[in-house]
């Protein structure tokens, strides 16, 4: 195949910098992922290689500089995602990821979003009255919906946050575990203590949760109720049944939002029972005001090493599902 060479100008030294990062580190990765060669030239940006891998390098290369112009961070985990992207000559999109923070923490972190899939998730939550976020585990969906529920306390959209998850995990059963109730059920409600302690610090937190305008609860705790001026989280909604799922949506009052999490492909319902989620998202397709997003192995955030782990466990479904199909 054709050598080719491209030359593409960083806007200064400092912008360079940022693009190549501690070290070179980020344009050792794109070179590792991509299959190019990059050296520097003064402020310009040198590629040679094949034609093909050469122009889905350049794409990265200038959509990441344009990132730095706008003073975004360059890590490895961004520089990665764009290399992902440009081989699918998506590169662009990596700077819709410059549009704005989703929350700042306590400490005064901003959130980002730093995939495409949590953008479109975003969005999504704040356009649309009752959201299914659907993906496997690292990819934010939780962790997001709860950063905006509480962006929408302060703003003074919604006067009451409602954090729920049915309790089943596993296999096990609440009435093997010692303790009262409370005690019982705060191991499946752990991920969502920890993402409002971050967003508003342990003591605003605790505060908020003895007056009642934080609300963490079992799934049952949620029959009977009219939920209205809340925002409402259902985190691993896939372990809901379809009579869970029903009786949940149907809670939504005047004024208020509903985000319902889950991944799919890990349901630890009884044998014989069918999730909630899976059975609404069929059910309320096309309804005006409900979305659902679905986030990939593209989206996950966590340690890299989790989204090998994902895409490992889905070659392996895929594979014997087609075994499956092959004995019928």
């Amino acid at each position: 195949m054709d050598k080719s060479i491209r030359k593409i100008s960083a806007e200064n030294t400092e912008v360079l910098q940022k693009f190549l990062g501690a070290f070179d580190e980020n344009v050792n990765l794109l070179m590792q992922e991509l299959g190019v060669i990059i050296r520097v030239d003064g402020v310009k940006v040198v590629i040679s290689g094949a034609e093909d891998k050469v122009n889905a390098a350049a794409s990265a290369v200038e959509n990441l500089l344009e990132l730095a112009v706008k003073g975004e961070e360059i890590d490895k985990g961004r520089v990665s995602y764009c290399a992902e992207l440009a081989k699918e000559g998506k590169a662009k999109d990596i700077t819709l990821l410059s549009s704005g923070t989703v929350a700042i923490t306590f400490r005064g972190k901003p959130i980002k979003c730093k995939t495409v899939g949590q953008r479109k998730y975003v969005d999504s939550i704040k356009k649309n009255g009752v959201v299914f976020g659907i993906g496997p585990a690292g990819t934010g969906k939780t962790y997001l919906a709860v950063c905006l529920a509480v962006q929408a306390y302060k703003q003074k959209q919604a006067d009451k946050i409602v954090l729920t998850r049915p309790a089943v995990e596993a296999g096990e059963k609440l009435g093997f575990l010692p303790g009262d109730l409370q005690t019982k059920v705060d191991p499946y409600l752990r991920p969502l203590y920890d993402a409002l302690e971050e967003m508003l610090g342990a003591e605003t937190y605790l505060k908020l949760m003895e007056r009642g305008t934080i609300e963490v609860a079992p799934l049952a705790y949620m029959r009977g109720r009219t939920l209205s001026n809340a925002f409402i989280i259902l985190d691993e909604a896939q372990n809901t049944t379809r009579e869970q799922m029903k009786m949940f949506l149907t809670r939504l009052g005047d004024g208020s939002k509903m985000v319902v999490t889950g991944d799919v492909t890990q349901i630890d319902l009884p044998d014989g029972k069918h999730s909630g989620l899976e059975h609404a998202v069929r059910v309320l397709d096309g309804v005006e005001g409900i979305s659902a997003v679905y986030l990939t192995d593209k989206d996950v955030v966590r340690n890299p090493l989790v989204m090998s782990i994902v895409r490992a466990y889905e070659k392996d479904s895929s594979r014997r599902n087609n075994e499956e199909i092959r004995t019928e």
